[in-house]
């Protein structure tokens, strides 16, 4: 243990990793359960989902551990996922097969990027503003479809959206559920994702909205799974749209990631792993497409293992297997409703529009893209239509403001590739 993860060196001890890493699984095991929810809805069955998502965060998580010896956990990425099925698949027209595709070939655009120059060439193109609108915009997305999901707002003829019908046990479980979920997480309990969805699953079977089957082991459905692992089609590799959307989504992959490892690396105090740590996401992100999901993120929970105390990449192996450990309760995880899931989806949605007090105001020509993008995410249900509508803007009002020098040649690419999308989905 000493050789592989030099625990001395980074000042701790196995069992405090091995502490850091249940800590980390407790605050991010509810994954198991948003995750396949949004994937079902995409058509992937609910039970092969519940499988895909956990060997999915048990491999990257190994992978990262063992690669960059840091205790960032990778997950299936909450907002790709909204993309995954909302933006590619349901909007996009595209099947969930396909889409598996798309996630490969971003893996593929993103392994290119980790382990050449171009990550820093990206990192220093892309202007802190339209990352920051990226990720509140993603934010607001996911409140919507939390609301939606939980029958809170509904679809209207005159004004696009209502509110639902608020006598429903889904919606009344879903306000109540949704205060324990935000009073445990100011309160900082430990697990307090995973609680909330306890406590709320419980009052929604109390309240007749879910049916307790009770507690017991199993088998996984692995004839089930096999029907989505490795199941990528590559019937739409002849169309241009295939290629641009799965460029969009590499764009938001990178974007997004950089930034969480960053952000990670500089919490352990050391940025010098922050190049091995975006080399393991990437591979991961391949592996997602294979094994039949959304592509994976380091999750902003990883904040929960390193105040814990975790230092190495123990800590996100323990949470791997944490993970492949839950496949035995797959019964119990697919028992969990809409009411319990929704509140998480709000929660993290608000708490990603924080980033909005990091967007500078005062200059117009940085505000105004920035805030297009997160307007209009959530209106579109497209993150990739959304962020190209700020990409293309950024650089044109820099030069029509006479500010072209404040402009990365490369963005300058980034836009003409969004360009070309929003003209060939407009011819086709």
């Amino acid at each position: 243990m000493e050789r592989l993860f030099n625990l001395k060196q980074h000042g701790t001890t196995i069992g405090k990793e091995f502490s850091a890493g249940l800590i980390s699984y407790i605050t991010v095991v509810y994954i198991i359960i948003v995750n396949a929810t949004i994937l079902a809805v995409a058509g992937i069955p609910m039970e092969a989902g519940i499988i895909a998502t956990i060997l999915t965060s048990f491999l990257g998580c190994v992978i990262m551990g063992l690669w960059s010896n840091t205790p960032i956990l990778l997950i299936p990425g909450m907002g790709l996922n909204a993309m995954f099925t909302y933006t590619i698949v349901q909007s996009g027209g595209f099947t969930w097969q396909e889409a598996l595709a798309m996630v490969f070939v971003s893996g593929l655009i993103f392994v290119v990027i980790a382990f050449t120059p171009l990550a820093k060439v990206i990192t220093a193109s892309i202007p802190n503003s339209l990352k920051e609108a990226i990720t509140i915009g993603i934010g607001i997305l996911l409140i919507l479809i939390g609301f939606d999901n939980a029958g809170i707002i509904t679809s209207s003829e005159h004004t696009l959206l209502t509110i639902g019908d608020l006598s429903s046990p889904t919606v009344i479980t879903t306000f109540i559920g949704l205060i324990i979920t935000v009073i445990l997480f100011i309160k900082n309990v430990p697990g307090n994702l995973l609680l909330s969805i306890m406590i709320t699953s419980v009052l929604s079977i109390w309240m007749g909205g879910a049916h307790f089957e009770g507690i017991s082991l199993s088998t996984p459905n692995f004839q089930e799974y096999l029907g989505v692992f490795g199941q990528l089609s590559w019937a739409e590799a002849g169309n241009i749209v295939f290629w641009l959307t799965s460029i969009s989504l590499a764009m938001v992959l990178v974007f997004e990631n950089i930034g969480l490892i960053h952000g990670h690396t500089n919490m352990l105090k050391r940025p010098e792993n922050s190049k091995k740590s975006l080399q393991a996401t990437a591979v991961s992100v391949l592996s997602s497409g294979i094994f039949g999901t959304s592509p994976t993120v380091a999750s902003v929970e990883t904040a929960a293992g390193i105040t814990a105390g975790g230092r190495t990449g123990l800590t996100s192996i323990v949470t791997g297997v944490m993970f492949l450990a839950s496949i035995l309760f797959i019964p119990v995880i697919k028992m969990v409703p809409a009411s319990a899931v929704s509140p998480i989806l709000i929660l993290i949605g608000i708490l990603m529009l924080q980033n909005i007090v990091n967007i500078s105001m005062d200059d117009f020509t940085e505000s105004f893209p920035a805030l297009l993008i997160i307007v209009l995410i959530p209106l579109t249900y497209s993150i990739a239509d959304g962020m190209a509508i700020g990409f293309i803007l950024y650089p044109v009002m820099k030069l029509l403001m006479g500010k072209g020098k404040e402009i990365h040649p490369a963005l300058y690419m980034i836009a003409i590739l969004f360009i070309s999308n929003f003209v060939i989905q407009y011819v086709y």
